[in-house]
């Protein structure tokens, strides 16, 4: 999965958002560290509603312009749970390297 798949997925998880509160739920759940491109972001929200990890949750017009939420499906949230757990056995992994590294250990 890549990271911005990852990132709209996580955002999504808790509630319905839309493109542009996705963005900024994106951007605090990272620190600031990922901001994704309006063509990155709704370009990837057509793909992973067409493959049914998300749908359509609601529209609404706000000053004359349409709104889309968009909301995880259950497809979605096992699609986002294995990340999750790929992501964490990486990382327990790295840290179980370094930890050894530390302690002059060789694992093989």
């Amino acid at each position: 999965m890549q990271e911005p798949t990852f990132w709209i997925l996580t955002a999504l998880a808790q509630q319905p958002r839309h493109g542009y509160g996705i963005f900024q739920s994106v951007v605090q759940l990272t620190d600031g560290g990922v901001k994704l491109q309006p063509g990155t972001l709704y370009a990837a929200l057509d793909r992973l509603t067409a493959q049914g990890d998300l749908e359509i949750d609601h529209e609404e017009v706000v000053d004359g312009r349409p709104r889309r939420y968009y909301r995880l499906t259950e497809r979605g949230a096992a699609a986002l749970a294995r990340e999750s757990e790929r992501l964490a056995l990486k990382a327990a992994t790295a840290r179980l390297v370094l930890s050894a590294r530390a302690g002059g250990v060789v694992l093989e």
